[in-house]
């Protein structure tokens, strides 16, 4: 029976560092957190919301183009984003145009394909 490496091998529980971390979460809203997450742990969805931080706006039509989907698909994500509060959609004339109204979403979005694109660069020069 082999040990496990990544378990502590005695309880030491550290007071301090406890209690702080129990004050700092008290007030913090980690359902709704995860709730966030889970939005944006489709494919298409967080595709869509990706190109909403490169392009201030844009039309259902176009969304569909870049993404690959159908307009059923792109619109039924883009209303879910919409419901919960992420993005915002204007009519214009026969075009539903769509953006991004959270900035802290469009800021953790662009810092999460900022950190991807450096880590494939990281892989790239272990190989080279």
């Amino acid at each position: 029976m082999s040990k496990q490496q990544d378990v502590c091998e005695v309880t030491c529980i550290h007071k301090d560092k406890v209690v702080y971390l129990r004050n700092e979460l008290s007030g913090s809203r980690s359902c709704e957190v995860a709730d966030l997450f889970k939005l944006l742990a489709d494919q298409t969805r967080i595709t869509i919301v990706h190109i909403l931080t490169l392009e201030e706006e844009l039309c259902v039509c176009d969304v569909c183009a870049v993404v690959g989907c159908s307009k059923a698909t792109a619109s039924h994500h883009l209303r879910l984003l919409k419901k919960m509060g992420l993005a915002h959609s204007r009519k214009d004339g026969k075009f539903v145009y769509y953006s991004l109204n959270d900035d802290y979403v469009r800021q953790l979005v662009k810092l999460v394909f900022l950190h991807q694109r450096s880590t494939e660069n990281q892989n790239n020069e272990r190989m080279a």
